[in-house]
């Protein structure tokens, strides 16, 4: 459902609906992918991190298995439970080693596992926790596991790589093998009989044509390469999906704790600022009348007046005040009708439009018209628009808000605005926001909420 309010204009695009035309900037380049690979700086990056995995991985293989073995030998005797948490203990030392090289070369940034938590102080304590501590165990596999698959890579890279190069270059130098019988050329076979040389022009042609072909699929091998890498390092060296769920639980919990505070504050501050006020001056105001009655009965009329007039003021705060919280609008009738009762409310044209195939879980419209709400005041007090639009749909299971005016922009969320709070909100629910403001505009603020919670 499409509702207008004032002068709307088109629809704004949705993310992943348009891109760049060929002819702007960003579309265009000197080269074709397939050509500048093999001289992007991503390529000899990853290229390196191959070479170094051979010397690195060889040495973390062999202290792996033999610490690991003089460990277990040793099991039958106390000396076998130190010698294991201290081969535990530098594989997660290789392990962060190989973060960092995989952050450097192949810009791939693995958080840190978690760490070792002792429930008591003391060694054997510690010693206890490292043994008991999946990630170690992992960090110990991935030094087993990536020596194999260091040497193939290296092996598969270094080949293609060298082959490459030298049968493009071919032309070049080939004049630097030998003559036979007067002729220059590069042995392939050769036996008493019969000898066989790359030495006439078609010849050297094919041959750096050939180069040429495995040049430029080298870089797409080693990228290939690299991308088993990466996911050994994430597999293996980096948190457990169990661990990285309970921190972000946990960081949720305190976003959804802060988010409740604020909210309690605010409603606080607008009731203790607003109808608390009112409602005092109020009560004063009709103790005065009923003074006033028997002395004064036409004072007395004016300031009961005066008090109907207040109260009035005051039950449209409190109606703002429960509608800011979760209006009934929004409970009896859903989304569309919520989001176009705000727009009504908004000092600058807004155009709304829902598409939904159904409602989603209650509490995610309850935060879905929150962050509509906080965008439509931040559109109504900072962005010096004229016009703006509110866009609602639904992708796959994820419930998707843009909001997008023509004002000034330069809405920036990390500067410690609204945004930043409306982020966390977010945040708290899987949800993500997405802030696109230039500085001389439009703005353009997606939000993104999973449809069930």
């Amino acid at each position: 459902m499409t509702t207008e309010y004032g002068q709307g204009h088109g629809r704004p695009g949705r993310p992943g609906y348009s891109g760049a035309g060929a002819g702007s900037p960003a579309g265009r380049h000197r080269l074709p992918t397939g050509l500048r690979a093999p001289f992007e700086a991503r390529t000899w990056r990853e290229l390196g991190y191959l070479l170094l995995s051979l010397p690195l991985s060889t040495a973390m293989f062999g202290f792996t298995v033999a610490m690991l073995s003089a460990g277990a030998g040793l099991l039958v005797t106390f000396l076998g439970v130190p010698v294991l948490a201290a081969a535990l203990a530098a594989c997660r030392g290789f392990g962060s080693l190989e973060r960092t090289r995989a952050r450097a070369l192949l810009h791939l940034d693995v958080a840190a596992p978690e760490p070792v938590r002792a429930a008591k102080p003391g060694p054997m304590s510690w010693m206890g926790a490292l043994l008991k501590s999946g990630a170690s165990w992992r960090h110990a596999l991935y030094g087993l596991l990536h020596f194999p698959w260091a040497v193939f890579a290296f092996v598969v890279a270094v080949s293609f790589w060298s082959y490459g190069w030298a049968m493009l270059t071919y032309p070049l130098w080939q004049w630097v093998f030998p003559a036979y019988v007067g002729v220059g050329g590069l042995q392939l076979y050769g036996d008493e009989t019969h000898q066989i040389y790359l030495d006439n022009p078609f010849e050297i042609t094919v041959t750096a044509l050939l180069g040429l072909l495995v040049t430029l699929a080298t870089p797409w091998i080693v990228r290939a390469l690299t991308s088993v890498d990466r996911l050994l390092v994430q597999g293996l060296l980096g948190p457990s999906r169990l661990g990285s769920r309970v921190v972000e639980l946990e960081s949720d919990r305190g976003a959804v704790v802060d988010t409740a505070a604020a909210d309690l504050r605010r409603i606080e501050r607008d009731l203790h600022d607003g109808a608390q006020a009112r409602l005092v001056s109020l009560a004063m105001d009709l103790g005065l009348a009923r003074e006033k009655l028997q002395e004064d009965p036409e004072a007395a009329a004016r300031m009961v007046d005066e008090a109907h007039g207040e109260v009035k003021t005051a039950l449209q705060e409190l109606r703002d005040l429960a509608r800011g919280i979760h209006p009934a609008v929004l409970t009896d009738r859903g989304l569309d009708a919520a989001l176009s009762s705000l727009a009504s409310r908004c000092t600058v044209p807004v155009r709304v439009e829902v598409d939904l195939p159904a409602r989603p879980a209650p509490a995610i419209e309850g935060i879905a018209y929150f962050v509509v709400s906080e965008l439509l005041q931040n559109v109504s007090k900072h962005s010096g628009a004229s016009r703006a639009t509110v866009d609602v749909w639904k992708v796959e299971h994820r419930l998707i808000l843009q909001v997008m005016d023509n004002g000034t922009g330069g809405a920036d969320p990390v500067a410690g605005s609204g945004l930043a709070g409306l982020a966390e909100r977010l945040d708290a629910v899987d949800g993500v926001l997405v802030v696109d403001s230039p500085p001389a505009g439009p703005t353009r603020v997606t939000a993104e909420l999973p449809w069930r919670r």
